[in-house]
């Protein structure tokens, strides 16, 4: 399967309006940051977006995405849901359906906010036409199997999500002792990596380099970061196997 970085940035996306920081105003396309979301693209043919943050429709047309057959949400934080009007366009091309998993609380969050995109296909393609699907345990999506970790975001119990030996975790601040067992024998993962100094609701590079060193996938890629990280600094103090991800950077995981 081919992985696609959609966004890598925080909430805030990189350059942040009206700074005038170093990276913000760098001309090093790779500290262009949109907010944080992944598209898994299996062999056979189907696409599996991670989140719909509302950069969704200018990272489609970036990565000249055609298809969406599901979507794994993470959590419900604006810079990770609000982008979900977005997925009219796929509906549309498609014409079908879109399938939503997440975990019970962002379901409902999601029929509370966007109760108008969750409706049965007809012959009327204006808006999004999505189903909800919550998920507690592994399941499988187009014969893969997906499993959801649980993490910590701050108080909030929010999900990452391994696919094959791939795992994607955005906005940790804890991975609890009984998640680690799921993420043994890991080709890649991506990891939260907000900033140099400590965050209430998110790792910062420290912390994300002993998750990752606990871990042990074979490549690490450190995402969700803010403009406070800019891109070949970062890169420079990084160990071996340890990698800044990039909008737009595409890896193969078998």
């Amino acid at each position: 399967m081919q992985l696609t970085m959609l966004g890598v940035g925080s909430s805030a996306g990189t350059p942040v309006v009206g700074c005038g920081c170093a990276t913000c105003n760098s001309d090093n396309p790779r500290n262009v940051r949109s907010r944080c979301s992944s598209l898994i693209t299996l062999d056979s043919g189907e696409s599996i977006l991670i989140d719909t943050g509302p950069d969704l429709r200018n990272q489609s047309l970036r990565e000249n995405i055609k298809r969406v057959d599901a979507v794994l949400y993470t959590h419900t934080h604006a810079d990770h849901l609000h982008g979900i009007d977005d997925l009219r366009a796929f509906c549309q091309i498609q014409r079908k359906q879109i399938p939503l998993y997440a975990k019970e609380d962002a379901i409902e969050h999601i029929k509370h906010k966007f109760g108008y995109v969750l409706r049965e296909p007809s012959d009327f393609w204006d808006l999004p036409v999505l189903r909800t699907e919550t998920i507690h345990v592994p399941f499988e999506i187009f014969g893969i199997k997906v499993t959801p970790i649980p993490v910590l975001h701050g108080r909030s119990h929010i999900f990452g999500y391994r696919i094959g030996n791939f795992a994607y975790m955005t906005d940790v601040s804890e991975i609890p002792e009984s998640s680690f067992s799921l993420l043994e024998g890991l080709d890649v993962v991506l990891l939260d990596c907000l900033r140099e100094t400590a965050h209430p609701t998110h790792i910062n590079i420290e912390q994300s380099l002993a998750y990752i060193g606990r871990i042990k996938a074979k490549q690490s890629y450190m995402i969700h970061m803010t403009h406070e990280l800019e891109y070949a600094s970062l890169s420079s103090k990084l160990p071996k196997g340890v990698f800044v991800g990039f909008d737009g950077l595409k890896l193969h995981i078998s």
